[in-house]
């Protein structure tokens, strides 16, 4: 009966971790991204490790042989039927392309692991993980200073959330970052590593394309809180603010076995449907879309196009939706839109806006008139009221 109860208070666990951490492992990172240039999804993968893997070739050699024996290099080490782990799903698309979808725990050694094994065996003519431009800078950052940055929830990060996001939705996002951070903490790895593996390994082959899949973690993050009724809000609050259960690096590769994740998710749907919807079900669709389109044939040298060889790093828990939507037709538009917020949304929001700035008012009255002056020309202050002003001219247009 005991054991039976340590079940289920790790799966509980892992429930409210796969819940919050598809917002909240990679918003540390979003906060030093170009807000205007998401929409390129595709970046180069450091050189550095292929320079060090390949031959010299000799100086009098024209650049179309360099390219032929690169790519006869690459038809080398390309294994036509390898020995992939566990976690490995093999799609294949109607013009006979083939995605190797890797299946992973975020805060895992063991799928950096696989991710490395997968792309050396398969040498991928894409690379396709589940990230969007605005968290690509966990990409080149080290293991240390992600651990840092993770653990570092500053005044400036909430100023620049509120800013970006709005009052409600900006605390909310400090909230899951704290998630992020006491995940960090516990389990002292910082998340991503998956990513930056498969990253590192795109650069060691010829050719090799990197993409970042996933959708702009604004708009999931904008969809995931309209989704939410006023209740639902309050009780994810609550439960971020005093999340404090202990998580394992053990507890974390029970996600990549797939009847305790299928418990773990039929949890979370159980608990907050909309939020499941938003954050799981809405990207495994954007997922599907972008791998489907990495999966196009290739054209080789001297020779006609050919079926491409794509390697797709997501999370465990996205893979049984990439499956089910694989051979469907989809429409993403539906799904990239954030509807605007209801009158009875926004009639809250202004009370509760005019009690901030009857609060921030009643203490720059109590303080004096000097000292006041000096409250209200802090960064702090002045933030919030710009934050203020904002939304309210919004919903007046």
């Amino acid at each position: 009966m005991h054991c039976g109860c340590e079940h289920s208070n790790a799966t509980a666990v892992l429930a409210r971790s796969t819940l919050t951490y598809g917002l909240a492992c990679s918003l540390f990172s979003a906060s030093d991204m170009d807000q205007d240039n998401y929409e390129d999804e595709s970046i180069v993968p450091s050189g550095d490790a292929l320079e060090e893997e390949l031959p010299c070739l000799p100086p009098e050699i024209s650049d179309g042989e360099a390219m032929e024996l690169l790519w006869q290099l690459r038809s080398q080490r390309r294994q036509s039927s390898p020995e992939l782990p566990e976690t490995v799903s093999r799609l294949t698309a109607p013009d006979g392309s083939l995605l190797y979808l890797v299946g992973t725990a975020h805060f895992s050694d063991s799928s950096k692991k696989d991710v490395a094994t997968t792309i050396r065996a398969v040498q991928p003519d894409v690379v396709v993980v589940e990230l969007c431009q605005y968290r690509v800078s966990m990409l080149k950052m080290d293991e240390n200073t992600l651990l840092r940055e993770a653990k570092d929830i500053n005044l400036d990060k909430v100023q620049q959330a509120i800013k970006q996001n709005g009052l409600m939705s900006g605390l909310m996002q400090i909230l899951l970052l704290k998630v992020s951070a006491h995940i960090t903490e516990q389990l002292g790895m910082a998340p991503g590593g998956e990513f930056r593996e498969a990253f590192k390994e795109a650069g060691q082959v010829p050719f090799c394309r990197f993409h970042l899949g996933d959708r702009p973690i604004p708009v999931t993050f904008k969809r995931a809180i309209a989704a939410l009724s006023l209740w639902q809000k309050a009780r994810l609050a609550w439960g971020l603010c005093f999340l404090s259960d202990p998580i394992s690096k053990e507890d974390v590769e029970k996600c990549k076995q797939k009847d305790l994740l299928e418990q773990t998710m039929a949890e979370m749907i159980g608990e907050f449907p909309a939020l499941h919807q938003t954050i799981v079900a809405e990207r495994d669709i954007y997922l599907t879309h972008t791998l489907r389109q990495a999966t196009r044939c290739v054209e080789a040298p001297r020779t006609a196009l050919m079926p491409a060889v794509v390697v797709g790093v997501v999370g465990m828990g996205h893979v049984p939706g990439i499956e089910r939507n694989w051979e469907k037709q989809l429409n993403i538009n539906e799904i990239m839109s954030v509807a605007p917020p209801s009158r009875v949304g926004w009639v809250l929001r202004s009370v509760i806006k005019g009690a901030m700035v009857g609060m921030l008012g009643y203490a720059c009255y109590r303080a004096g008139g000097s000292l006041g002056r000096v409250l209200l020309s802090l960064p702090t202050v002045k933030s919030v009221l710009e934050t203020l002003r904002q939304p309210s001219a919004l919903g007046q247009q």
